[in-house]
């Protein structure tokens, strides 16, 4: 056999054998591993009188300070009235309080400070004098009058609910005796209402007025016959058998 021939004859066997063998795959890449979900932020935590818990130290808004109302010109605070103290510039110290019996009233840092008898502006100018003598420099405050005090009248004696009652408002001057009685809850079983004395407070101390609601009564003239004035202490009698 030739030479071009034997070489002819080798090239095919080979070429056969390589298409007998399997084809090699290539080793493919690892599977991508799913990336992590993502983590919502959590939702801030709500604080009471912060507005924004995130930042450190936040504080909220001072609250708004209670309604004033219009006192006349020359008016003196008397135990029972409300006010409101605000100091410019010092939420903290902003204060609705009410006088006390004994004409004082309790303030931050100040403690009981004495107010009755003082008008609006002379209170603001005692508060004023005391804030600045120790606390604060050169302050500026407000004294406003939130409510008066409530005018009140007490009934004891022979009657249902006795006790201490509010004047209706739109009758600042007084109520007639039957309605007080009627609020008291009317008279009991041995009351005597011919037998009513009134104890009220007059120019020269206490005084005793006398009155006989039943002839009040059966007259029909009950209406403005005799009117009860904040402050008066009423007394029902007990029936004489």
């Amino acid at each position: 056999m030739s030479k071009p021939l034997h070489f002819i004859l080798l090239g095919l066997l080979v070429i056969g054998s390589a298409a007998i063998l399997p084809a090699q795959t290539p080793p493919s890449d690892p599977p991508a591993q799913a990336a992590p979900p993502v983590q919502a932020a959590p939702a801030p935590v709500q604080i009471p009188g912060i507005s924004n818990p995130g930042a450190a130290g936040a504080r909220s808004a001072a609250p708004a300070g209670p309604a004033a109302v219009s006192a006349p010109a020359g008016y003196q605070l008397s135990p029972s009235d409300q006010i409101a103290v605000e100091v410019f510039g010092e939420d903290d110290l902003r204060t609705a309080a009410r006088v006390g019996g004994d004409g004082a009233v309790s303030l931050p840092l100040l403690g009981s400070v004495r107010l009755g008898g003082l008008t609006l502006a002379q209170a603001a100018a005692r508060l004023t004098e005391l804030y600045g003598r120790d606390y604060l420099v050169n302050p500026k405050l407000n004294v406003s009058l939130v409510s008066y005090a409530k005018a009140r009248f007490t009934v004891l004696g022979q009657v249902n609910r006795p006790g201490s009652y509010e004047v209706p408002e739109g009758a600042p001057g007084g109520i007639d005796i039957l309605d007080a009685i009627a609020m008291a809850g009317g008279y009991t079983r041995i009351a005597a209402p011919e037998r009513i004395s009134v104890r009220r407070k007059g120019a020269n101390g206490d005084e005793v007025i006398k009155v006989n609601a039943k002839k009040l009564a059966r007259s029909g003239s009950g209406s403005g016959s005799f009117r009860v004035e904040p402050g008066d202490r009423i007394t029902v009698g007990e029936s004489i058998f």
